[in-house]
């Protein structure tokens, strides 16, 4: 599986940016390949259905054909890449990117508040080594864009490289990493205990 599929076409994005097609590439990332009728029993809709979406994500190449772990029977698909970035800047040159931009901004952070929640409802069931190391922070700072898209690029490469060294590991598991970084806006409140690691 390649790293990551750069998109700069709006038309691209715009394909992806939709609820059931965002949540299949996510579980073809995550769990590997699948067929339509398995990908529909995990996501609760007809495989008639989910196989529609997996050809158009085929189609703008985020998925393709498994030929490692072929079907007789129906078609089992696999993710073509890791992760999908694309420039803001970019896809707001045009309406159709910057929607489909904004709904994937908003799927993540979607993603972000439901999955802390599943790990904090389970908390007490991980070991102590794994509660110890989740955990989110915050910091209030200030920084020139560059210095924030410079910051940005080295946490992603640290990622990258944690990834790549424990892939293999026994001990490992998947793990939700997210980052997010944005101007304070105005005007605006104080916030509350600004600096707080929070690591519960």
């Amino acid at each position: 599986m390649g790293r990551t599929f750069r998109i700069s076409d709006p038309r691209i994005l715009k394909a992806v940016a939709h609820p059931l097609r965002v949540r299949m590439l996510g579980l073809l990332r995550a769990d590997g390949p699948a067929t339509a009728t398995e990908l529909a029993r995990k996501v609760g809709e007809s495989s008639g259905l989910t196989s529609y979406h997996l050809r158009a994500l085929a189609k703008y190449g985020f998925i393709e054909e498994d030929p490692e772990q072929r079907d007789a029977r129906e078609r089992r698909w696999r993710a073509v890449h890791r992760y999908t970035s694309w420039n803001d800047t970019e896809m707001a040159a045009t309406p159709e990117g910057a929607e489909a931009a904004a709904f994937l901004r908003r799927r993540q952070l979607d993603s972000l508040v439901r999955r802390f929640s599943d790990f904090e409802a389970e908390r007490s069931s991980w070991s102590p080594e794994w509660q110890d190391a989740a955990g989110m922070s915050d910091h209030v700072v200030r920084l020139t864009p560059r210095s924030l898209a410079e910051l940005r690029d080295r946490i992603t490469a640290l990622v990258e490289e944690y990834a790549d060294r424990d892939a293999a590991d026994p001990d490992a598991e998947q793990v939700f990493f997210y980052q997010a970084g944005y101007p304070r806006t105005s005007p605006a409140e104080s916030p509350e205990e600004p600096g707080r690691e929070s690591r519960p």
